[in-house]
């Protein structure tokens, strides 16, 4: 006796794949929120007719050289003298900047110098400094030449 064997077909159906695929564009098109850009939240300032006019405030500047030697917008000066040359300018306002800038090959130790001595104002000058800064050797190279 002869068994008719079946062919066994070497396509694989895919029929219905579009239909999957399809059923899954729209499962993920009706889960996913859709969320609008808003952009930045802010307010433009209203148009004032008088615009209000603002004082230049030069900064004192204190360069500390190699060596040690010291100079307060450009005089040289010793650094016991720095807060004598302050107190004026601190009275006026007392929240004038002050800039120590040092030089790339000055030591460390003559920045920590003058910061020490600015921060006893209070007690030699009876007030304080309270606006020092310390800009970093990118912001002197882009701003200062």
């Amino acid at each position: 006796m002869k068994f008719k064997r079946d062919s066994v077909s070497d396509e694989i159906p895919t029929a219905s794949m579009a239909d999957i695929a399809f059923l899954l564009i729209i499962y993920f098109m009706v889960t996913t929120t859709f969320a609008a850009t808003r952009g930045l939240d802010f307010s433009l300032p209203q148009e004032e007719q008088d615009t209000p006019l603002v004082d230049k405030e030069e900064s004192v500047l204190i360069e500390i050289q190699p060596g040690g030697a010291l100079l307060v917008d450009g005089k040289a000066m010793e650094l016991d003298q720095v807060l004598d040359y302050l107190k004026p300018k601190l009275e006026r306002n007392p929240m004038k900047p002050v800039i120590i800038r040092p030089d790339q090959m000055a030591e460390y130790g003559g920045m920590v110098d003058v910061f020490d001595e600015l921060r006893q104002a209070p007690d030699k000058i009876g007030m304080p400094v309270k606006n020092v800064s310390i800009p970093t050797q990118r912001e002197i190279e882009m701003f200062w030449y």
